[in-house]
């Protein structure tokens, strides 16, 4: 039974430990010093709730619903769009004083709507999540897909705190005006790269008609 554990722990870092949208909003706020146990918290508990729905076989569902893919790549790219957007001209534009611990606060409840957003509006959550990981859990026999779903829960508890209270120790950085603007440049393309994966197929049969 503790080998279905392990899997789940493993496959889950897999998954999320990668470079996108969400990933670098949290190290973002991390090295800026800001809601450094909220962020993360919002982000695992998102993909506790996701596994818990996947092994409890909605995996199949959402697999079956091109639709329901198609609205949140939609959605999910015009978000990433937007906020890539925003750290290209805070590239551009940045100036001031650039202590990541002297960085304007942003609200709670801003925060709380940012995390949510970059975080259930990305329609890869979903399939990682709920389809992937849910489908995955289904090759283990009885209560051993629960363990398999605990240990992907696990991964994403461990990842993002240690993603965002490690990135503190990279503020000695963030002194320098330049750093910022590179942090922010590259944020931008990560966000717009992600929402260009998103929108290709449904962008290719208006330019590649059959």
């Amino acid at each position: 039974m503790i080998h279905s554990y392990f899997t789940g722990l493993g496959t889950g870092a897999g998954l999320i430990i990668a470079i996108g949208a969400q990933n670098a909003f949290v190290l973002n706020q991390g090295i800026r010093k800001q809601h450094i146990w909220l962020v993360p918290l919002i982000c695992a508990l998102c993909d506790c709730l996701l596994i818990g729905a996947g092994v409890a076989g909605m995996g199949t569902l959402v697999e079956q619903s091109p639709l329901l893919i198609n609205i949140a790549s939609a959605g999910g790219a015009l978000f990433l769009f937007i906020y890539g957007l925003k750290s290209f001209r805070s590239a551009l534009l940045s100036g001031g004083v650039m202590d990541a611990g002297s960085q304007p606060e942003i609200s709670r409840s801003k925060i709380i709507t940012a995390t949510l957003a970059i975080t259930l509006l990305n329609p890869h959550v979903y399939l990682d999540t709920v389809v992937l990981l849910g489908s995955m859990s289904g090759t283990f026999p009885g209560n051993q897909r629960y363990l398999f779903g605990l240990g992907a829960v696990t991964a994403s508890f461990l990842w993002f705190f240690t993603l965002s209270l490690g990135a503190g120790q990279l503020a000695p950085l963030f002194r320098k005006r330049y750093t910022w603007r590179i942090l922010d440049l590259l944020i931008g393309i990560v966000m717009w790269t992600i929402a260009f994966r998103l929108t290709a197929p449904l962008l290719k049969p208006l330019f590649f008609p059959l």
